[in-house]
């Protein structure tokens, strides 16, 4: 068969995009881990479909570049908005559904797209570090040089730890800069390797490095794929709502390939 499909990368988190609102396209795990391998197939991190969905605007189904089905992904969310909306769904403010629930999405006047994440109600302390469900399980760890960090090796020694070997945990590596933005680095399971960007990652840094006052509040996050942003209201300790996560969601091709 072939195959239609688009490329979009948000900060280099990139994801291959298959429309499937009639429905027909069924991928077995090792099709999308072959889509998403980048020497014998297209080459991403993940992959998503556009699914119809009533009362919603469109559905989300993502798989990591494993070929299993994942969590929420954050930068893949912000690119299907950006897909939607190129496949002619045209809104103010697109309402969709994901594995964790519903979301809200929206284009800033700059380009970006915005993200309204689930809320967050609870924080856990992991020994000196964090782990912070954002619709995908996050380990947080602060560093005082992550830039010269082997994210690949202590990013896998956490994953495949003792409590996490089994379920898998995304792990965050965070250094705090003077002016109070961050630099995120993250190793991501499905992937198994470190991703330029992930969207579910700095998300959880933002909440885990938030500041004491409760209130609404603004973190600018760079990392290697480029610069995104975190906003979120702070109700309490490990109480957080209202949260976005903003950034750019590039196209990068469209294409066939035969199946």
């Amino acid at each position: 068969m072939r195959l239609t499909f688009t490329k979009y990368q948000g900060t280099g988190n990139d994801f291959v995009i298959l429309d499937n609102r009639d429905g027909k396209t069924e991928l077995t795990n090792e099709q999308v881990k072959k889509l998403c391998d980048r020497r014998f197939g297209i080459g991403a991190d993940g992959l998503m479909l556009l699914n119809a969905r009533e009362g919603y605007d469109f559905a989300m189904k993502y798989y990591n570049a494993d070929g299993r089905e994942s969590t929420m992904c954050g930068n893949g969310g912000r690119c299907l908005t950006a897909f939607a909306a190129e496949a002619g769904i045209i809104k103010d403010k697109y309402t969709f559904i994901a594995i964790d629930g519903p979301h809200e999405s929206l284009f800033d006047k700059n380009g970006w797209v915005r993200l309204k994440m689930m809320d967050v109600l609870a924080v856990q302390a992991y020994q000196l570090d964090t782990i912070i469900n954002t619709g995908s399980p996050h380990y947080v760890r602060e560093v005082s040089r992550v830039m010269d960090l082997n994210v690949f090796n202590e990013g896998q020694k956490i994953r495949y730890s003792h409590d996490f070997k089994e379920e898998g945990i995304n792990v965050n590596f965070v250094e705090l800069t003077h002016t109070g933005s961050l630099i995120v680095r993250t190793y991501e399971r499905g992937v198994e390797d470190e991703t330029l960007s992930c969207g579910t990652g700095v998300t959880a840094s933002a909440l885990a490095f938030s500041p004491v006052a409760n209130g609404i509040h603004n973190i600018p996050i760079r990392t290697l794929g480029g610069d995104l942003a975190v906003q979120f209201e702070k109700k309490g300790s490990g109480h957080f709502e209202n949260i976005w996560l903003c950034g750019p969601a590039t196209l990068v091709f469209k294409g066939e390939l035969a199946f």
